[in-house]
């Protein structure tokens, strides 16, 4: 048996989110270590330093549009109560994070019960968050220079240049160590975690993984099949 664990739009989403990035650090790094050689080699294959900024900015503008379409849809949501709160850290987080220290140094045999998301997703989650809303906000304010500057200090644009170039190397470098373990090399998922492509999961990951949810769905799947009184 399997269970749904995301939906198409969110599989859509992580996949866009996942091209976007990848043309984002392509165009982007080359013209923030300008000085190395790959980088003018990599600026050559693509066409020139005009051709890379001119796909990196289409880029962007496209990211900022599903940032700002995923916050909205969340919102409205939220509003209509069709959205559950599956994704707000709680304390619980907090006491899974120091249960799972405690099983990895051997100070105890008990794992942590995770529900439907665990703490280092959350952290994902509101990193990325985060994360692009920095780098969005930045880039807006190094796409309209002129204009920024006419609003507000002009001091503004160069310490933009500064967080937008070190927040994509930081937002690269999350993905590389943790995603990428999490998602591919971690011992439990290994070679590969299909699920957000597939948008389903084994029972017997969802027992491991997630086992409060899979004894909450069960539960709910039992009083289904109760016949009426």
């Amino acid at each position: 048996m399997r269970y749904v664990r995301f939906s198409s739009l969110q599989r859509f989403e992580h996949f866009a989110v996942m091209a976007l990035f990848a043309v984002l650090a392509i165009t982007g790094f080359p013209q923030k270590f300008y000085d190395h050689r790959w980088a003018q080699t990599t600026i050559g294959w693509l066409g020139g330093v005009d051709t890379a900024r001119w796909f990196h900015r289409a880029a962007g503008i496209a990211f900022g549009l599903l940032l700002v379409a995923h916050v909205l849809r969340l919102v409205w949501q939220l509003a209509r109560g069709t959205v559950s709160l599956s994704m707000v850290p709680t304390r619980k987080d907090f006491r899974d994070a120091v249960q799972t220290l405690r099983y990895d140094f051997g100070l105890t045999d008990r794992q942590a019960r995770f529900d439907r998301f665990d703490y280092r997703q959350k952290f994902e989650y509101w990193g990325l968050l985060l994360g692009s809303s920095i780098v969005v906000g930045t880039g807006l304010v190094l796409l309209f220079p002129i204009l920024t500057a006419r609003v507000l200090p002009g001091e503004l644009i160069p310490a933009a240049y500064l967080a937008h170039s070190q927040e994509g190397l930081m937002a690269f470098l999350v993905v590389i160590v943790w995603h990428i373990y999490n998602a591919h090399l971690s011992p439990d998922v290994f070679p590969f975690d299909t699920s957000i492509f597939t948008g389903t999961i084994s029972e017997e990951r969802m027992r491991h993984e997630h086992p409060l949810e899979f004894e909450r769905l069960r539960r709910r799947a039992d009083e289904t099949a109760k016949p009426a009184a």
